[in-house]
């Protein structure tokens, strides 16, 4: 669920050199102190990420309650740098290759090295240090992160899929699925027997979240020769590939999006239906997730998408939040929560 919630492919906000200075700040404020001071350099680390990022899903995620909050925010810097490695920085797919590599070396590093503050120690990654002590204490299989890291290859040189299932199977599932599935163990269930819904509900909502920025990204993703609608969708529009040059093809363009928006729909809306099989204290981030980024999947469901990039209006975002809790938000961009 989550580049996905991430604006994945988004515009570049940083260069390897400047990433590398901020992880080196961080890592020198973490070790000037103890575990529990290290955690919140870090968190703060990954919440400025998280804010540069993605605005929708900071937004969201301030309905959290603050430890789960904060690990969220872990997560998302230890999926945001992956991506920016393949999307944005400008290296050589052999040099993304080789970065990605190090990455998961140091992440599996930082599972075996027992505490944030030991991670550092060894210099590894903060991001990856504070992302590790999520997965231990939240019992996130460290496979969901793996999955994820192939998907992020897979980037570097990407091929075609022929259907939904097997776009599904072979790039959401580790591009987004799995994300899911890393938030549902810390959003946790309302009560045990719930798990398993939980984790379903997880999966569908990272399906929609990724077609939802498929649909966004169509014509960037062009550019970059990357297509992700499915071969027989297209086809079945007489396309090989959107076609925005021609008025019939941009017409058809358009049916394969709201085709394929529709798919996105069914899944917003059995989240919606389950979103009860969460924690109670997750709810309102969650729902308020599904709520934000159904708006955004009506509007690149449409023609729309083909002459413009989309994106839900300030204004439409408030209004699907949850009204109870409208305080936190100027708290929230003070930088108080």
């Amino acid at each position: 669920m989550f580049q996905l919630l991430a604006s994945h492919r988004a515009s570049s906000h940083g260069t390897p050199e400047q990433w590398e200075a901020e992880s080196s700040r961080a890592a020198q404020r973490a070790l000037a102190g103890d575990e529990g001071q290290a955690r919140q350099v870090l968190t703060r680390m990954a919440r400025g990420v998280l804010r540069r990022y993605s605005s929708s899903f900071f937004m969201v995620t301030r309905f959290l309650p603050p430890a789960k909050r904060a690990r969220v925010e872990l997560i998302y810097a230890a999926v945001r740098y992956p991506d920016e490695v393949v999307d944005t920085f400008a290296l050589s797919p052999g040099h993304k290759r080789l970065l990605l590599s190090s990455w998961r070396q140091s992440f599996m590093r930082a599972l075996t090295s027992g505490s944030m503050l030991e991670a550092l120690r060894q210099g590894l990654p903060p991001i990856l240090a504070g992302f590790a002590e999520v997965v231990r204490e939240s019992g996130i299989p460290p496979r969901h992160y793996h999955a994820f890291l192939d998907a992020m290859e897979a980037d570097i040189e990407p091929r075609r899929y022929a259907t939904l299932a097997d776009l599904t199977a072979q790039y959401i599932y580790g591009s987004a699925i799995v994300v899911g599935y890393f938030l549902a163990h810390v959003y946790g269930a309302s009560g045990p027997a719930e798990f398993p819904r939980v984790m379903e509900v997880s999966r569908r909502l990272g399906i929609a979240l990724q077609l939802t920025n498929f649909l966004r990204d169509v014509v960037e993703d062009r550019g970059r020769g990357r297509l992700y609608l499915p071969q027989d969708v297209l086809r079945a529009e007489g396309l090989l590939e959107p076609d925005l040059a021609s008025l019939r093809g941009r017409e058809a363009t358009a049916r394969v999006l709201a085709r394929l928006g529709e798919v996105a729909r069914a899944d917003y809306a059995f989240a919606r239906d389950h979103a009860g099989a969460f924690a109670p204290d997750s709810q309102p981030a969650i729902r308020a997730c599904i709520e934000v980024y159904g708006l955004l999947n009506d509007q690149v469901s449409t023609a729309s998408a083909l002459q413009r990039r989309q994106s839900v209006s300030a204004y439409r975002k408030f209004l699907s939040l949850p009204a109870s809790k409208y305080w936190r938000l100027p708290l929230a961009y003070l930088g108080a929560i």
